[in-house]
């Protein structure tokens, strides 16, 4: 199966090359866990050779994103200047919402469904980061849900896209967690305090990969100036 970086050496090294090509992986976990870092790491890399990359972005602005990733040492600047690098600012669209409803936001006034969002996918994406899907999930039917997910997920392969799907961990369990059954792929994130250490720490699993072999192992990792550190397994650390 061809794949494609992530981005993260020991990542890759995990997933036998990277992310399944012409697939959807879900990432979920709360907010600091490093979500949006993941999908950096990804863009910059698959930017780096050569791909045409996209972010559809629902919570921060095309700025917000770009110092971000310049803090990482990851200068996406060059790529979102001339063109190689798209970035969808869904962002603005809700801010606008906002100001125009007296109670603030509403899930409901934004007219968005899961699957339109393909409509906003640039012509030859190769590479595709969608940051949060959160944002569209609560206030739509658990059958319609994943009615949505499915077909979301079936368009952006139709695409062409190798994709990432960020998604907070507080909508992916208040929508039981169904889109975790429409993607290939999923990675999740937890911040967890290490008893032994007496601090937070980080961890990820990937407890599903179709066509990969995966272990069931958390792997602690480290959000450094370079980006996401993944260090090997600490066995049964979690444990309470």
């Amino acid at each position: 199966m061809e794949r494609v970086s992530t981005g993260i050496e020991e990542l890759d090294r995990k997933l036998i090359g990277g992310y399944p090509v012409n697939k959807v992986t879900l990432i979920t976990g709360i907010a600091g866990s490093g979500k949006t870092i993941f999908g950096i790491h990804f863009i910059y890399k698959n930017c780096l050779e050569g791909r045409k990359c996209m972010i559809i972005a629902t919570e921060e602005t095309p700025e917000d994103i770009l110092y971000q990733a310049s803090l990482l040492g990851h200068d996406l600047k060059p790529y979102y200047e001339s063109g190689q690098l798209t970035i969808e600012n869904v962002f603005e669209n809700r801010s606008e919402i906002v100001g125009q409803t007296r109670y603030g936001f509403k899930p409901e006034n934004l007219d968005i469904e899961i699957p339109s969002l393909i409509e906003l996918i640039s012509e030859g994406t190769e590479c595709l980061v969608i940051d949060n899907l959160g944002t569209f999930v609560l206030h739509v039917s658990t059958k319609k849900l994943k009615d949505q997910f499915d077909a979301l997920n079936y368009l952006v392969r139709k695409k062409g896209c190798t994709a990432l799907l960020i998604m907070d961990e507080s909508a992916h369990n208040m929508t039981h967690q169904l889109a975790e059954y429409s993607v290939y792929g999923s990675i999740r994130l937890l911040v967890k305090e290490n008893s032994y250490l007496g601090k937070m720490e980080r961890y990820m699993s990937i407890p599903k990969m179709r066509g990969t072999p995966i272990s069931p192992e958390m792997y602690i990792f480290e959000i450094t100036s370079e980006g996401i550190k993944i260090h090997e397994s600490r066995g049964g650390i979690l444990a309470e």
